[in-house]
């Protein structure tokens, strides 16, 4: 076999995904839109914030599924890209009295800037050695975010108190109602410009540096271009969502941005299925409910029990949701031919 066939036939670091499995049906995706708007007018308040962090976790899965889906770089730092976001949108909340809405942009411009410029060294490094340096960004953040140069804007070990917003125009709803739909609309916006990012040129771009970096450079793709451009992409997503988590919580601090976050959001990527956009509200759900489960089982033993439950899951369907996803349409397409 020749270098080139070689070269062609490499095993790529992350499975494909079709362009029309990164979504779902259009049916399905009604009905999935009805069942979050409608939803929480039925239930308490609690479960409406539960509902918004399900939300704000889905759009760092998501954010950290462009990354390793879209591009097949592995992170294990979006923590510190998620601390970051929640932090510039408390600072300007609360020490410049900018609208909390109005925040939201600039926190994903500060973050797709620190994740573009932290991609410029990170090119040298891929695989289990790109994993390190994103973890040890990771173990970092919180540290920084106590040094007392900064407690000044940060508050240091103590944090900062954010006000949560009111609904304006008068509207009838809860502070945890408008918040919900308030962030439910920018994700539906965020998620339909990722879906068509990674139709787009660039999204082909990113793929085929997925697959393989060698043929992706001989076809005349600038790897290190678009490398740091999906780390930035990432980036600024996950720092929109630590501006709707800072804003949801009402409260940021450093040890609420731990390695342990990030590891959740990578486990949320893999249950919900890598490279599929959707299975990210799955894996999402699975971060934020599933320890509620295991500790209901023991709370002594929660940890164990959750390991368990991780186990089942990641036996019987190892490529997550997506994999469930394919079986179900495989499925309705047998039952409509019959």
């Amino acid at each position: 076999m020749s270098a080139a066939e070689e070269i062609v036939t490499e095993a790529p670091a992350v499975e494909a995904v079709p362009k029309r499995a990164m979504t779902l049906g259009y049916g399905t995706s009604l009905i999935v839109l009805a069942a979050l708007i409608v939803i929480p007018l039925f239930v308490k308040n609690f479960i409406i914030f539960q509902m918004t962090m399900l939300l704000i976790y889905a759009l760092a899965v998501m954010a950290l599924n462009i990354l390793t889906g879209g591009s097949g770089q592995f992170s294990l730092g979006q923590s510190a890209f998620y601390a970051v976001g929640a932090y510039t949108s408390a600072i300007l909340m609360e020490h410049a009295g900018m609208n909390y809405a109005l925040t939201l942009p600039i926190a994903g411009i500060v973050c797709f800037a620190f994740g573009f410029l932290f991609g410029q060294p990170a090119l040298r490094l891929s695989g289990v050695y790109l994993a390190l340096a994103t973890f040890a960004l990771a173990t970092a953040m919180p540290q920084l975010l106590k040094l007392g140069y900064f407690e000044e804007w940060t508050g240091g070990v103590q944090g900062l108190v954010v006000t949560k917003p009111d609904a304006p125009f008068g509207l009838p709803l809860s502070q945890d109602m408008w918040l919900y739909y308030f962030t439910l609309v920018i994700s539906i916006a965020i998620y339909v410009a990722s879906v068509n990012l990674l139709r787009s040129r660039s999204g082909r771009a990113f793929m085929a540096i997925r697959d393989n970096e060698i043929a992706a450079s001989a076809m005349g793709v600038d790897v290190a271009l678009y490398k740091t451009l999906a780390f930035g992409v990432s980036a600024g997503i996950t720092g929109v969502a630590g501006g709707l988590g800072a804003i949801a919580v009402q409260f940021v601090a450093p040890d609420g941005y731990t390695i342990q976050l990030a590891i959740s959001l990578f486990l949320g990527m893999v249950v919900g299925g890598v490279g599929w956009l959707p299975g990210s509200i799955v894996g999402s759900a699975f971060i934020i409910f599933v320890p509620n489960i295991a500790e209901s089982f023991s709370k002594g033993l929660s940890g164990a029990v959750f390991g368990v439950l991780l186990f089942l899951v990641i036996f019987l369907v190892p490529h997550g949701a997506r994999q469930i996803a394919i079986i179900a349409q495989q499925t309705m397409a047998k039952f409509k031919k019959n």
